[in-house]
């Protein structure tokens, strides 16, 4: 059994890598922090490390190097929080196998390590029966109906919202303009940002990508500005901040509007003057950066609530792109998916050719509430499932093939409850009485509490977390309830 070193602070990640690595087979030890990893390597020998970049006492990179210096041929992957174009070049140089960002998905992580196990580079040879070697060029090689790999990570729809936005970006790259975009959580505000890098005369230079929202409010300024070692209890080692990495570039700040307050003061100055200087420093540090924010509420509405800087947002806003919700691009619902598909099957191995028409319709009906973060988790699900050459309805999961049986069936369920047979008395109608039995209270009963948990599932968007809280049950509960009906067996 081959033994992987899980090292990250965050425990909560290593019990879920632990409990799905060791699912796959493999032989897991999590450690909580790089010193005692070090230690632990001093000692033990694992097939392959998987390592956080960011740690409490030092940094991925450190723990790279000197476990480099112990076993040079041992796999090592960094796990990060941040799409950064020098971290990837600085850690593969230092002699990473790969890194991988998060948020982590589970098929993703395994395809890497799987890779990793099998790479001669690191002359170990994986022993996995499960495991699929051929990729997937070589099977699409042979069936050319199965679609190529993407080439490109982002993808641009064709509706007429996307033509629009397409121009936006094409009039605002070359310049150096701020710019703030607007849109639902999902909905595909990074990629737009990529694409003003990757057409400003900046190309060349770094992207970095900050979501706001996972940066805690002690530890944002050593995050974005970083900081001098000693500069406060735990700063151990000097730290370069995101905005200093991302110099000549660009840096894209994801949900803006979750900056604590005084970050925002210090971020201001930033925007004024291209400089920073680092928590505990007492020298400017001069940047030529290109910002672009993202926000899914509007700024200038913040701003007047007091929950955001009025003279910051003036800065953000030499120019706006507001990104409509899928559910308002109906027509490039299907172009997405399949570029979901296609990314899937060169990480998985297979060769699914496309969705059934069942499948296709379903997908344009469906509102698509978490817009392209939901499609394309869907469609890593359903291609895990699918062991045909066609995506079929039984692997989707329950609130997409329930909203469609809700949309579809829905008037045929009111016209049958019109024709229920009727009496006139007194110049009005009534229905029939129906007939009593002894199963007749039950089954009324059974009928009231699903519908109760339909309407709890609806309100909350099919959340089943927050379906449970409006329920005021728990969620093991709710699972049980779900299953009872045996509508929901496609969780």
């Amino acid at each position: 059994m081959q033994k992987i070193l899980v090292i990250d602070d965050d425990r909560d990640m290593c019990m879920l890598l632990n409990r799905f690595l060791t699912r796959q087979g493999f032989d897991v030890m999590e450690i909580y922090n790089g010193k005692k990893a070090l230690d632990y390597l001093a000692q033990n020998r694992p097939d392959l490390v998987l390592c956080d970049f960011r740690l409490e006492d030092m940094d991925g990179k450190q723990v790279l190097t000197r476990t480099r210096e112990m076993y040079p041929d041992i796999p090592f992957i960094i796990i990060t929080g941040y799409s950064d174009v020098k971290l990837a070049v600085e850690v593969l140089k230092l002699g990473a196998f790969d890194y991988v960002t998060k948020p982590v998905f589970p098929d993703e992580i395994l395809v890497t390590i799987r890779k990793a196990l099998e790479s001669p580079q690191t002359g170990v040879t994986a022993s996995q029966p499960e495991k699929k070697p051929a990729p997937v060029v070589q099977a699409a090689s042979r069936d050319p109906k199965v679609p190529p790999p993407p080439k490109d990570k982002y993808i641009f729809g064709s509706s007429p919202e996307m033509k629009n936005i397409i121009k936006q970006i094409e009039l605002v790259s070359p310049t150096n303009y701020s710019v703030i975009i607007y849109g639902e959580s999902g909905s595909g505000k990074e990629a737009i940002a990529n694409k003003i890098h990757e057409q400003s005369n900046r190309r060349n230079k770094p992207f970095i990508a900050i979501d706001c929202g996972a940066l805690s409010k002690e530890l944002a300024g050593s995050e974005l500005f970083g900081h001098e070692k000693g500069s406060f209890t735990g700063a151990l080692n000097l730290k370069i901040g995101s905005l200093e990495l991302a110099d000549g570039g660009t840096v894209f700040l994801d949900e803006i509007g979750n900056l604590p307050y005084d970050i925002q003061v210090a971020l201001l100055r930033v925007v004024q003057e291209r400089k920073i200087r680092r928590v505990g420093g007492n020298k400017d540090i001069d940047l030529d950066l290109r910002i672009i924010v993202a926000s899914n509420e509007k700024l200038w509405d913040a701003a007047r609530n007091g929950k955001f800087r009025e003279d910051l947002y003036h800065r953000f806003n030499e120019f706006s792109i507001s990104l409509p919700p899928l559910r308002e691009r109906v027509d490039d619902v299907l172009l997405y998916a399949r570029h979901f598909l296609a990314t899937t099957n060169a990480e998985l191995g297979k060769s699914i050719i496309d969705f059934s028409r069942e499948v296709q319709q379903v997908f344009n009906s469906y509102p698509w509430y978490g817009n392209l973060r939901e499609l394309r988790n869907v469609v890593k699900r359903a291609a895990l499932l699918t062991d045909g050459s066609y995506v079929e309805i039984q692997s989707l999961p329950f609130e997409i093939t329930y909203y469609n049986k809700l949309n579809f069936d829905g008037q045929a369920h009111y016209e049958s409850q019109a024709a229920i047979p009727r009496i006139v008395e007194g110049g009005a109608q009534h229905p029939v009485r129906p007939v009593l039995n002894e199963q007749s209270l039950k089954s009324v009963s059974i009928d009231a509490e699903y519908e109760m948990i339909i309407e709890a599932l609806k309100q909350s968007n099919f959340n089943k977390t927050k379906a449970a809280k409006l329920l005021n049950i728990d969620r093991k509960t709710l699972y049980n309830k779900m299953k009872q009906y045996q509508q929901f067996n496609n969780l």
